[in-house]
C-alpha cells in the first residue's frame, strides 16, 4: 500500500527533474557563457577570428560560431532574425531602422576599430601610389592618363564595392577594368600573380595573414593614396598605418561596428563588451586596424 502511495510521488519528482534538466541550457545563456551566432563582413574575418578565439579562451563556458558573409547578405539575416550579433562597417539606414522601430525594438550598435580599405599592387609594377581622383574615375569607366589598371574587388556586393560606390558617387559599376573574386584570399593571390592589377581589401588581411597566404601578403605591395585636394590627406600620398588612420590623413578608412539585435541580455551584450573593452582594443591594436579607444601602456621606471 505505500508502494502504491509513493508511486505519485516518486513519478512527479521524476517529471521535474527532467523538467530542470532541459530548463539548464536557457538558463545558462549569460554574458559570459553559452552559445552565440557571430556573422562577420568578411574583410574583417582575419581580426574577428582572433577576437573569437582569445574571447572563448577566457570564457570557457562560451562557444561562438563565427561565419562570413556579403554585407548585403549580413543585413538581410539580420532583419529576418538569421542572425542576432553582425560586425559591419557601415550603420544600419533608415530603412532597416524603421523595421526595428515597427517591433518597437533598437539594437545595441557600438563602434570598436576603424578600418582601412587598402590597394595593393604586383611588385612589378612601376606604381606604387595612387590618388582619390584616379580612384573616382576607375569607378566611373575612366582610366588614369597613360595607364591601363584594373581594380580587382573580394565580390560584387562586398562592402569595400559598396564604399568606392559612395565614393565615387556611381550606382552601378563600369563593365570594364573591374574584376570580382570569390574573398580577399583570391584577391590577394590574383595581384600577386597579375601585374597591372590593383587590389582592394581589408588591412587587416595583410597585416595579419594566415600561413596559407603569407607568402602572398609578403609578395604584393601596398600603396599610397592622395586625397582630394582641399581634404585632409591632399597633401601628400599615405599608406594605411595606424597613425595615418588615427590623424585622418589615409582617405579611405572606415568605421567598424558590432551589431547586436538580441532581444535579451547573452552572450552577445559581452561579447560586444569584450570588442569594446581593454582586451578587445589590444587584439585590435594588434590587427592593422585602428582601435576605437588606444589601451593604456604602463611603463615601470627603476631607480
Amino acid at each position: 500500500m505505500k508502494k502504491l502511495v509513493l508511486l505519485p510521488l516518486i513519478i512527479g519528482l521524476l517529471a521535474l527533474l527532467w523538467s530542470c534538466n532541459n530548463q539548464q541550457p536557457n538558463e545558462n545563456r549569460t554574458i559570459v557563457s553559452g552559445q552565440l551566432q557571430v556573422l562577420t563582413d568578411e574583410t574583417l574575418l582575419p581580426i574577428m577570428e582572433e577576437q573569437v578565439a582569445v574571447f572563448e579562451h577566457l570564457y570557457r563556458q562560451a562557444d561562438v560560431a563565427l561565419s562570413t558573409g556579403q554585407e548585403n547578405q549580413i543585413i538581410t539575416k539580420l532583419l529576418n532574425g538569421d542572425a542576432e550579433v553582425v560586425i559591419l562597417t557601415r550603420l544600419l539606414n533608415d530603412e532597416e531602422k524603421k523595421f526595428f522601430e515597427a517591433r518597437s525594438f533598437q539594437p545595441r550598435i557600438h563602434q570598436f576599430a576603424t578600418d582601412a580599405v587598402a590597394l595593393i599592387g604586383n611588385q612589378s609594377n612601376a606604381d606604387s601610389v595612387l590618388t582619390v581622383e584616379d580612384l573616382i574615375g576607375i569607378m566611373r569607366g575612366e582610366q588614369p592618363a597613360g595607364q591601363q589598371l584594373r581594380l580587382v574587388f573580394d565580390n560584387p556586393n562586398s562592402s569595400t564595392v559598396r564604399f568606392l560606390k559612395e565614393l565615387a558617387g556611381v550606382d552601378s559599376l563600369p563593365t570594364a577594368n573591374l574584376y570580382g573574386m570569390k574573398s580577399n584570399a583570391d584577391v590577394l593571390r590574383h595581384v600577386y600573380e597579375t601585374p597591372q592589377s590593383i587590389g582592394v581589401l581589408g588591412i587587416n588581411w595583410i597585416v595579419r595573414p594566415d600561413s596559407s597566404l603569407r607568402k602572398y601578403a609578403e609578395g604584393v605591395k601596398v600603396l599610397g593614396v592622395r586625397n582630394e585636394a582641399g581634404k585632409t590627406g591632399g597633401d601628400g600620398y599615405y599608406k594605411p598605418s595606424q597613425s595615418n588612420l588615427a590623424e585622418g590623413l589615409y582617405p579611405l578608412s572606415r568605421p567598424v561596428y558590432v551589431i547586436n539585435a538580441e532581444p535579451r541580455r547573452g552572450l552577445g551584450m559581452g561579447f560586444a563588451a569584450f570588442l569594446t573593452g581593454l582586451s578587445g582594443q589590444r587584439i585590435i591594436l594588434k590587427s592593422g586596424l585602428m582601435p576605437d579607444s588606444l589601451p593604456p601602456r604602463e611603463l615601470f621606471i627603476r631607480k
